[in-house]
Parts: C-alpha cells; sequence; structure tokens
C-alpha cells in the first residue's frame, strides 16, 4: 500500500471512529417497548386535550347561582368519561368549610370631571376583586401609590375611594381602617411581560368599612391605571360612582372520578390529580384546565387502547381524580384512607400546557423528596428523556435530519421539547399524598415559569396542543409501566433507577469537592463534615428507591435478590465517592495548615446516631394532617427555634421511619435544603415528637 493510500485509510478508521464515539443511543431508551410507544403516541391527541381547555376555560366568566349545584367544569369532565365508556365515572361531594363569595355584576364611572366606564365585571371578571360588598357609592378619587402606612401620612382618605399601584389586599385593609369606602388598583404582577395583565386577586369580605360602610376593590389594566393617575398628579379632582352586586352562596366540593380497573385489586394502584378548580370565581386555561384536561386525555387513550386490546389489561388500577385545589383533595383522600392504603403514586399535573418558548419555559418533573423515595421519579424521568431527545435537532443523534420520532399536533408548536427534572417543590395537591399522615409518594408535573400566572391573561392562546399531546404521552407511558410491571418490568426499572443513582450520586460528589474546595481554616471542620454528609444522603436515598420496586412483585425472592445486589453496588459507589471527598479533605487540610478531621464521632454526634424514631400508629390513623393535632400547640418561641433551627421540619417528620437515625437526617436535610439543620435542634424536635405520641425509639 502506497503512503497516499495509507493516510486515506487512516484517516477514515479515524472519522469512522469519532462518529461511533459521538454517538449517543439516547432516543431508543425507554421502558416499554418501541411498538407499545408508538401505539400511546399515535393514541395521544394534542389536539383533543387542548379542545377541553378552550371547552372548560375559553375565558372567564360568571357562574350562574344555579351552577353551585353542579359546576360546568364538573359536569364536562363526567359527561366526556361517559362518553368514552370509562368506568366508575362519577362525581364525589363533600362538604364546603364556608360559603363561596360570588360576584354578581360591579361597575366603575367616572362622573366628574367627564362621565365614561372604568371598570366592568361583565367585560373582565378579574376587574372586581373577590370579596367585594354590596355597594352604591359616589365619592372623589385618591392617589395613595403603593398604598403603604408611609403613603397614607398626611391624606385625609375619609370618604373618599383610594387608587393604589399596590396590590389590593394589604392596601384594602390600611385603607378601610383611615376611613377610605373602597379601592382602585391598577397592580401588575409582571409589568415588563405584559402591560395589560390584572391580577386574580381580592380583599377579605369580612372586613367591614368605617362606620359599617360597605367595602369594594376595582381592577383596572395598568395601561388605563397610569392615565388615571396621571390626571390625579395634575391636579385634576375626578369623582367616580362604584356600584357592586355580590352574595355567598353555598356550594358542595365536587371530585369527578373514574378508573381503569386492574386484573388485581390487590397489587395496588397509580392515581392521577390535577385541579380542576383553582377558585370558582377565578378560572386559568393553563392553571389548571391544562392539566384537568391532559388526564382526560390520558384517561381516554388508555381506556381506547385497552378496549381496542392493543394494550394489554393492567395489573393495577390507574385512578383519576379532579379536585378543587387541595379544599377537594384532602377530604378525597380522608374519605378513602383503604385506597391510600393501597396506592404505590400519585402523578399530580398542574399548569401542564403552556407554549413552552412564548413563557421562555421548561416542562418540568418535580421528584419526590428524600422522605418518600420512590422508583416513580425514574419512570417518568425515563419518558421525559425519551421525549425530550425524540424531538430536537442534533448533530449527533439525527444530524440534520430532524426529529427522530416527531410527537407534533397538527395545529400546535413544532419546537424542540424544553425539559428538566427537578428536586422537589411542593405547593400543590401532590402534597396532600405526600403528608405524614397519607405516606403515598406524589410527583408533580408543570410548565414553568408561566408569564400568564394567577392573572386575566391566562387563557387559551397560552397554550399549546404540542406540549398537550407531548405531556399526554409522558403520562400515560409512566402510567401504565408501573401499573403493568411484573418481576420482568421492575428489573428493567431497577436498572433505570441504579443508573440514574450513580450520576446523582455523582452530581452531589462534585457538590461536595466544590464547596470544600472553597472552605478555609474556621469553618474546616464544619465543611468537610457538610460536604461528606451530601453523598451519604444521596447514597442512602438512592437505596430507599431501590427497595421501594420490590413492591412490585413483593413474593418474588429472585427480584429481592437481583435489588439486593443493586442495593449493594450503589453502596459500594457512594462510599468510593466518599473516600474521593476524604483525599480533598487530607489535601485541603494540608493547604491549610490544619488538623486532618478526625472519623471519631463527637459526643453530639454519637447521641444523635443512636437516635432511630420510629412513627407510631397515631400518625396515619385519622388520615392528612389529623397528627398535627396531637402536636398541640407549640409555644411560640418553640416554634420560632424549630423552624430557624430545621431546614423543613415536615421533611424530619416523615423521615421518621425507624431507618435512619438523627444524624441521618440531619444530612438528608442539608442536602435538600440551603439553610444547614442544627443537630441538636433536630434531636429536641424528635424529642417533641415523642412527647407527643407520634414516634418512638
Amino acid at each position: 500500500m502506497n503512503a497516499k493510500k495509507l493516510t486515506l485509510a487512516i484517516t477514515a478508521l479515524v472519522l469512522g471512529f469519532c462518529v461511533q464515539a459521538q454517538f449517543n443511543p439516547n432516543y431508543q431508551w425507554t421502558l416499554l417497548n418501541e411498538n407499545l410507544m408508538d401505539e400511546i403516541i399515535g393514541e395521544a391527541s394534542g389536539e383533543t386535550a387542548f379542545n377541553h381547555i378552550i371547552e372548560m376555560g375559553g375565558y372567564n366568566r360568571n357562574r350562574p347561582t344555579e351552577e353551585y349545584e353542579t359546576f360546568w367544569e364538573a359536569e364536562y369532565v363526567l359527561s366526556k368519561l361517559n362518553e368514552y365508556g370509562i368506568p366508575g365515572s362519577k362525581i364525589e361531594r363533600f362538604p364546603s368549610s364556608r360559603p363561596m363569595w360570588d360576584g354578581i355584576s360591579g361597575e366603575l364611572w367616572e362622573v366628574s370631571p367627564g362621565k365614561k366606564k372604568l371598570a366592568d365585571y361583565k367585560d373582565l371578571r378579574s376587574m372586581l376583586a373577590s370579596g367585594s360588598q354590596n355597594t352604591d357609592v359616589e365619592a372623589e378619587l385618591i392617589w395613595v401609590e403603593e398604598g403603604r402606612e408611609q403613603d397614607f401620612e398626611g391624606l385625609d382618605v375619609n370618604g373618599k375611594i383610594v387608587l393604589t399601584s399596590g396590590s389590593p389586599g394589604g392596601v384594602h385593609s390600611i385603607a378601610v381602617k383611615n376611613g377610605a369606602l373602597g379601592l382602585i388598583s391598577f397592580y401588575n404582577p409582571r409589568p415588563l411581560v405584559d402591560p395589560l395583565q390584572i391580577p386574580w386577586s381580592g380583599i377579605s369580605s369580612r372586613r367591614g368599612g368605617q362606620g359599617g360602610k360597605a367595602t369594594f376593590g376595582f381592577f383596572m389594566p395598568p395601561r388605563e391605571g397610569h392615565i388615571l393617575r396621571d390626571r390625579l398628579a395634575r391636579g385634576e379632582k375626578i369623582s367616580v360612582h362604584a356600584k357592586v352586586e355580590s352574595q355567598s352562596v353555598d356550594y358542595d366540593l365536587q371530585v369527578p372520578t373514574c378508573i381503569i380497573p386492574g386484573t388485581d385489586p390487590n397489587a395496588g394502584e397509580v392515581i392521577f390529580s390535577a385541579h380542576l378548580f383553582e377558585g370558582y370565581t377565578k378560572q386559568g386555561a393553563n392553571d389548571n384546565i391544562s392539566g384537568s384536561s391532559a388526564i382526560l386525555e390520558v384517561a381516554r387513550m388508555l381506556n381506547q387502547m385497552i378496549t381496542d386490546g392493543r394494550l394489554e389489561k393492567p395489573k393495577r388500577t390507574i385512578r383519576f381524580i379532579w379536585v378543587p385545589e387541595f379544599s377537594g383533595t384532602i377530604p378525597w383522600v380522608k374519605e378513602h384512607k383503604d385506597i391510600m392504603a393501597n396506592t404505590l403514586c400519585n402523578m399530580n399535573l398542574d399548569m401542564v400546557g403552556l407554549w413552552l418558548s412564548k413563557s421562555q419555559s421548561f416542562f418540568n418533573l418535580e421528584r419526590t423528596s428524600y422522605s418518600n423515595p420512590h422508583y416513580i421519579n425514574d419512570v417518568m424521568e425515563n419518558y421525559f428523556r425519551y421525549v425530550g431527545e425524540t424531538n430536537r435537532v442534533s448533530l449527533v443523534l439525527s444530524g440534520r435530519s430532524g426529529y427522530l420520532n416527531r410527537i407534533v399536533a397538527p395545529s400546535g408548536s413544532d419546537e424542540p421539547f424544553y425539559y428538566a427534572v427537578e428536586h422537589h417543590y411542593g405547593s400543590s395537591d401532590h402534597e396532600v399524598f405526600n403528608d405524614w399522615g397519607v405516606g403515598v409518594p406524589g410527583v408533580m408535573l408543570i410548565t414553568w415559569p408561566d408569564n400568564y400566572y394567577h392573572t386575566s391573561e391566562d387563557r387559551p392562546d397560552k397554550c399549546d396542543p404540542t406540549q398537550m399531546k407531548r405531556c399526554c404521552v409522558i403520562s400515560a407511558a409512566s402510567a401504565y409501566t408501573i401499573a403493568n410491571a411484573a418481576s420482568e418490568e421492575a428489573i428493567g426499572i431497577a436498572d433505570e433507577v441504579f443508573a440514574n443513582g450513580t450520576r446523582r450520586i455523582g452530581q452531589q460528589a462534585a457538590r461536595a469537592y466544590a464547596q470544600l474546595a472553597d472552605a478555609n481554616a474556621e469553618n474546616f471542620v464544619e465543611e468537610y463534615k457538610m460536604c461528606r454528609g451530601f453523598i451519604e444522603a444521596s447514597g442512602i436515598n438512592e437505596v430507599a428507591t431501590l427497595k421501594t420496586i420490590k413492591e412490585l412483585d413483593p413474593k418474588n425472592s429472585d427480584l429481592a435478590t437481583y435489588i439486593d445486589g443493586k442495593i449493594e453496588l450503589i453502596k459500594a459507589i457512594a462510599g468510593n465517592q466518599a473516600k474521593g471527598v476524604d483525599q480533598l479533605m487530607e489535601n485541603k487540610a494540608g493547604k491549610l495548615g490544619v488538623s486532618v478531621v478526625s472519623s471519631k464521632p463527637t459526643k453530639l454526634e454519637k447521641k444523635a446516631m443512636a437516635l432511630y424514631p420510629v412513627e407510631t400508629k397515631l400518625v396515619k390513623q385519622n388520615g392528612y394532617s389529623e397528627y398535627r393535632s396531637a402536636l398541640g400547640e407549640i409555644p411560640r418561641e418553640t416554634s420560632t427555634k424549630f423552624n430557624r433551627g430545621i431546614g423543613n421540619t415536615s421533611e424530619l417528620q416523615r423521615l421518621c421511619t425507624g431507618e435512619y437515625n438523627a444524624l441521618d437526617m440531619k444530612k438528608i436535610l442539608d442536602t435538600q435544603y440551603k439553610r444547614a439543620s442544627d443537630l441538636e435542634t433536630i434531636i429536641e424536635y424528635i424529642g417533641y415528637l415523642k412527647d407527643s405520641g407520634l414516634v418512638s425509639y
């Protein structure tokens, strides 16, 4: 072979090797086989889900009084479930704790020096602050800036109506205290995003005005409010006429529900939740008609594919509940303690429909916290990653050929799938399931940030049929994976958890190395122990997560042995990463001129290591949050100490399983929360739980 041919051959070999070395087959990586994924992707209709958003939340409307008997959204969901022929479709009802404020009409007119309408409840429901009382008054308008206490100094607002750029709740209480009749606000939570946003907000309907006068609040779009403000600033004297009609109505908390029945009633359940009602006056397309529409489509998809024989009937039941946020989830969970005891996990969809690029948003999976470890996190991440890898143009994966497996709705966006897998975040209905008194691991799916959140601009035009389709694919595939998993599928899930777990431990190790590298002589010991704790806590969580997979086939000894093998491997990986921190500690100690940190525990650490709290039957005896009654009224000084000294007391409570000692708990808390927890305070808090009868040692 001549030199030229040899060079070409070597070049071709090297280029070929480089191409192979760069190849990343993520797009093939799903827990369900390719045929089932194709069925799910093909059946998912982003258009249908999007149409549900339009039907239920096309615009914000005033509810007629008779609708409080059965809300339109609940009726719509039930009618669709019946149309689809889904078993167990019904509306469950629970008593509400108090009557609901209901706006009937509200008009605000300028009557002097000219006459023009400034706001009307019929135009935009958000223009009348919830809680506004019946009134018919005419008064002078006065500008109070942001409406802080100091803004009222030197102003006579008695018998007048105030104009403010501040949020009405706080301004209203100060205004009526000073004798004002009511207020007008042009507050905007995101003025640089949208100058027309009106926030959904209100005033307390229980606050009376001075001398028994009725109080009220109106909103104006900032664009119009600025004009009114500037006129007052120029010295114009403006009088306005405010007329409000409202009422209080009784209603039931209404929870539409259905099931995709499993073949084995004792094998457990997977529960989808989405809050159908963010409020009753407030309605929102993304928040959260989108989540409610998505699980309605998932129910249709799964039922249709099972009916057609394209999917085999799952072993476990998949249940769907559409709830009033928190207020309906709590009584439903309390009512169904038997279902909770048989539930493996909860998938909560909250605000899932945004056109992502328009809000610079991501579709996020919010994982469970360390106190509720569960394989659901990795099952869902598997499908998030699959959709993400197949719905973007990648030089490595697809070159210039486009998406590898298009998941795009006919009228939706054709954008890449922007997603993120994040640590735990609460503030939605999955927290009811995660509660110490319930103990069901729950995750949340959410598009965030949402530039139209809790405002008048939360309308269907902000949502995307393609995003809805992708959400339904991920949700249906995840639920079916768990619902139909036997021992073979459980091994696949264990492999997925193990593989992801090595990455998560590595991330905590990288975090630990970086933080310890910045330590100084004064904080060296504390920083080393915390950094090593990051890795130890991560290892603890991965072990606990692997253990949960055994519930998929609890009597299978081969599965248990396989998972135990993975547990030993993950312990070894965490142990080796911890040795890496030890190595850095020794190197850093030499540079700082300080002693190597002793591995011998301190007296306080020994005390903590001997303390293994385990919850008593009292915790879950009466369901969600009822254990709080056993805690009693914690003295303010003690409560402040606990809250300041512990990263999260709810997380600490849930860690009382008998598996972790108090020192483990500190490491787990420090790994998850920015504020470090104080070990002595942790021990004291556990003692408080014991004295309350909620834990034993």
